[in-house]
């Protein structure tokens, strides 16, 4: 009896899948939930690397002292606490000032040029989900400006702004009239209106390929049966496509503020290093605080500033957004 006991409990075993299963369902479960967080561990040390510690070095350096004197060991440069945020945020002084004028002005060219790239992007992403000749050729044309090099497409338009043999002037003076004399476009208070005209140029392409897609996720059902109950374009707009795409322009507003406000290529390639003060962008007035002035801590601290604006206001949009779809549903 005691010599057969043994042989009866291995003979259970075999007969019971779920004791041998068990182990092994345990460990395919741990494999496919850490597989993704292992596939996710260079780009994570890929961020840690390129991202988080510049920002964590530029946080300390917004504590320093550090002038050109201290540019070969920043590391030895005397701590100065919040002074050089004091100086920042004092809109009396003329660092304030200047501060603060290029934040307006960044917040008014943000406003106009996410406004207009969205505007522009959904008329031209509607637009074209109608079947026509030529519609391939016309999307790819469009998406031109956004596949075109940052530093090549301004350049080009840097000489279409010039006063003497530009062809803005040549169109707007010479052929059609519409000006009394050729106008300064990279200087005074046009050079605003140049800088917003290659923004939207190069933004609203991006605008109309997310927006493309959105509306390809919108039943065509929806469009036949509010045609049928006597809905016209307008209306279908207004009750179906908007309300279908408001995920979508959530993100693409986020993201085109994001950019908007941080662009430092399009300014600094279209009026060098020196910005006229309508187009005083707050990402090439940092620049010129830190390396054209040699104060890299003042600089740094208006770094972690405008940082801390983007992430307030970031967060409160998504707070909205987030809410607002909870109301929605």
């Amino acid at each position: 009896m005691t010599a057969t006991a043994p042989a009866a409990e291995a003979t259970v075993r075999k007969s019971s899948p779920g004791a041998a299963r068990g182990p092994r369902r345990r460990t395919g479960r741990i494999r496919r939930i850490g597989l993704p967080y292992l596939l996710l561990l260079p780009a994570l040390l890929l961020e840690l690397l390129v991202h988080l510690v510049p920002m964590v070095i530029g946080i300390v350096m917004s504590f320093k002292e550090l002038t050109q004197f201290y540019i070969r060991d920043w590391g030895t440069a005397p701590w100065a606490g919040f002074d050089n945020y004091s100086v920042s945020v004092d809109f009396d002084a003329p660092v304030g000032k200047a501060l603060l004028h290029s934040f307006l002005v960044t917040v008014a060219f943000t406003v106009l040029s996410v406004g207009l790239c969205w505007l522009i992007g959904t008329a031209a992403a509607v637009f074209m989900q109608d079947t026509f000749r030529g519609r391939g050729l016309l999307r790819a044309l469009f998406l031109v400006p956004y596949a075109l090099p940052v530093y090549a497409a301004v350049i080009t338009w840097v000489f279409m702004f010039q006063h003497d043999n530009g062809l803005v002037n040549h169109v707007l003076h010479d052929q059609l009239g519409l000006t009394d004399k050729p106008s300064f476009w990279l200087i005074g208070d046009n050079s605003f209106i140049a800088l917003l005209t290659v923004s939207v140029w190069k933004g609203w392409p991006f605008a109309f390929l997310i927006v493309m897609a959105g509306l390809q996720n919108i039943p065509r059902e929806l469009y036949e049966a509010a045609a049928l109950d006597g809905a016209g374009m307008v209306q279908q707009l207004r009750r179906i496509t908007l309300p279908s795409l408001r995920p979508v322009n959530q993100v693409l507003i986020l993201v085109l503020f994001l950019w908007t406000f941080n662009d430092f290529n399009t300014p600094y390639v279209l009026f060098g290093r020196s910005a006229p003060e309508a187009a005083d962008l707050i990402s090439v007035h940092i620049y010129q605080a830190s390396f054209v002035t040699w104060n890299f801590g003042t600089g740094s601290a208006m770094s972690v500033l405008l940082l801390l604006f983007l992430l307030v206001v970031t967060g409160v949009y998504l707070a909205l957004t987030s809410r607002g779809r909870r109301t929605a549903s």
